[in-house]
């Protein structure tokens, strides 16, 4: 085991990846000496030079559009954008494009592709740079959409896609970056897309989150077991696929929903997760899912401002709460 952070644990596995497969290569806007993305590919070209870590013009639509054809002809691009707000730019490139070659194509055509940025608050980047948008390219059919929380996370997950022979939407938290944790020192370490984890056992209560609010749900945990709850958090880690079944197991031990993400509230991914998991499990629930989301508002540059929009530990804890006593 390693001790990394999340970004250098993503710079970890692309490295490895390169090493071991020459088709895997790199381009987004300054990746090569600037190092891309909180530094996530630093150094990368001295390594393997800048044919294979390529630096691109600000053209989003390029990016995207570059990497579906080198991924068509046999590559592995790992396409960097900015920020996820600007993939709205490139959005007939993801959406139409991207996510559809291989479909239209009847299964002969391989993406095996990876489309990576940042995303969310923490750093008061403001209305069009601080959006979390994963909800987004979960409606979409044949990308798939990955969200670690944690630097293993980030790894296993992050290999697994650049294996994949689908797109994949790799969703990173910016404010995640500079956080530490053990991750294997194994070239081979992946996660399966489509496997949930259970971050904390507990009995009374189910909370589902991702990225920043993992932790932020595990902080909520805590604050509930000095009032005698006990919670359960669970990571989904994928949205596309989706492990519905671990979260079902998990209601039908508790009775109880809480799905929280920093994604915008109407139509984010937790109202999927209510839906489905309340068919699922609708017997074995003693309280109505609750779903919390950021407030229907652009995210502000002010950071009071921005922690009034985006769901609080306390909101968490209140939900929680209010399940539980009724």
């Amino acid at each position: 085991m390693a001790k990394l952070t999340y970004a250098q644990a993503i710079r970890k596995v692309i490295q490895e990846e390169m090493r071991r497969d020459e088709t895997v290569f790199v381009m987004g806007e300054d990746v090569e000496k600037l190092g891309g993305v909180f530094g996530t590919t630093r150094d990368l070209y001295k390594e393997f030079g800048t044919d294979r870590i390529r630096n691109t013009p600000i053209s989003e639509s390029a990016i995207v559009g570059a990497a579906l054809g080198a991924a068509c002809a046999g590559m592995r691009p790992v396409a960097e954008l900015m920020y996820w707000d600007f993939a709205f730019v490139a959005a007939d490139q993801i959406f139409n494009q991207m996510a559809k070659t291989r479909y239209v194509f009847g299964g002969n055509a391989k993406i095996p592709m990876v489309l990576r940025s940042q995303q969310g608050t923490g750093r008061g980047n403001a209305a069009t740079h601080s959006q979390s948008l994963e909800s987004i390219f979960m409606h979409i059919p044949g990308l798939k959409v990955a969200c670690p929380s944690t630097p293993a996370e980030a790894a296993g997950l992050l290999r697994t896609a650049i294996r994949d022979d689908n797109p994949v939407c790799f969703f990173e938290h910016k404010a995640l970056y500079i956080t530490k944790g053990e991750v294997p020192d194994d070239p081979e370490f992946t996660i399966p897309f489509g496997k949930a984890d259970v971050k904390r056992e507990g009995t009374d209560v189910t909370i589902v989150a991702n990225l920043l609010y993992v932790s932020r749900a595990l902080e909520a945990a805590d604050e509930l077991a000095k009032d005698g709850i006990s919670a359960e958090v669970i990571d989904p880690r994928t949205l596309v696929p989706f492990d519905y079944d671990t979260i079902a197991d998990s209601v039908k031990k508790t009775g109880r929903l809480v799905v929280v993400h920093e994604a915008h509230q109407n139509n984010g991914w937790g109202a999927q997760v209510v839906s489905q998991v309340g068919q699922m499990v609708f017997p074995y629930l003693d309280a109505a899912p609750v779903h919390i989301g950021a407030k229907a508002c652009p995210l502000p540059f002010n950071p009071g401002l921005e922690a009034a929009v985006i769901p609080s530990v306390k909101e968490i804890v209140d939900a929680c709460k209010a399940a539980c006593y009724r």
